[in-house]
């Protein structure tokens, strides 16, 4: 398979969403053009999109909903369940922990963890906060697929570096550090004022 750009896999992940939304409508069949316009794209790169990954629908027909959203899911590799490691007890993470979306999507936080010893020990959505003391004997016991970074910039490369040890493939990073990781390790990191800039200059440009 060809080498495919990150904004290309944003994309299926949005078309995935606008076809479970028309499933739920009852909608059998969609076009590349509805597809487009909810995603704000054009046609032709929907199908791009598409083509990398094999051939779709018929031409003139569209695609069938159903299929295509298992065929995206399969692609996007939601057909099993991640379990994933929260670093961080914060606001942030307290947040993301009660998010419904992420157990809906395959991704299941079973275990987090902080160094502040007056959130030690605390429930979190049936989870008890640990002491990142306790992250090797933890992640031992019971295995991460991912984690998810909510520390201070100071503490994200020590932890992560924990992490990598461990085995852990894949880190989402809200901390506002970049991360060093070796080739086969995934970081996507989360800044916050980056996107807030973008927001920014699209309001002072329009």
């Amino acid at each position: 398979m060809r080498k495919v750009a990150e904004s290309t896999v944003r994309r299926l992940s949005l078309y995935l969403r606008f076809l479970e939304e028309f499933e739920g409508q009852g909608v059998e069949t969609v076009s590349s053009g509805a597809l487009a316009s909810r995603g704000g794209t054009t046609s032709a790169q929907v199908r791009k999109d598409l083509s990398f990954f094999g051939s779709f629908g018929k031409r003139g027909l569209g695609y069938p909903v159903p299929e295509l959203a298992g065929q995206l899911r399969e692609i996007l590799g939601l057909k099993r369940r991640y379990r994933v490691g929260m670093i961080g007890a914060g606001k942030i993470g307290s947040a993301l922990v009660q998010y419904r979306g992420f157990r809906q999507r395959g991704f299941d936080i079973i275990a987090i963890f902080d160094s502040d010893p007056a959130k030690i020990g605390r429930q979190w959505n049936g989870l008890t906060v640990l002491d990142i003391a306790s992250l090797e004997k933890e992640v031992a016991r019971h295995p991460i697929d991912m984690a998810v970074l909510v520390t201070p910039a100071e503490a994200a490369q020590p932890v992560t570096d924990r992490l990598v040890e461990l085995g852990v493939k894949a880190i989402l990073n809200f901390a506002p550090a970049q991360l060093s990781v070796p080739d086969d390790v995934v970081v996507k990191t989360v800044n916050l004022a980056l996107e807030l800039e973008t927001l920014s200059y699209a309001l002072a440009n329009r």
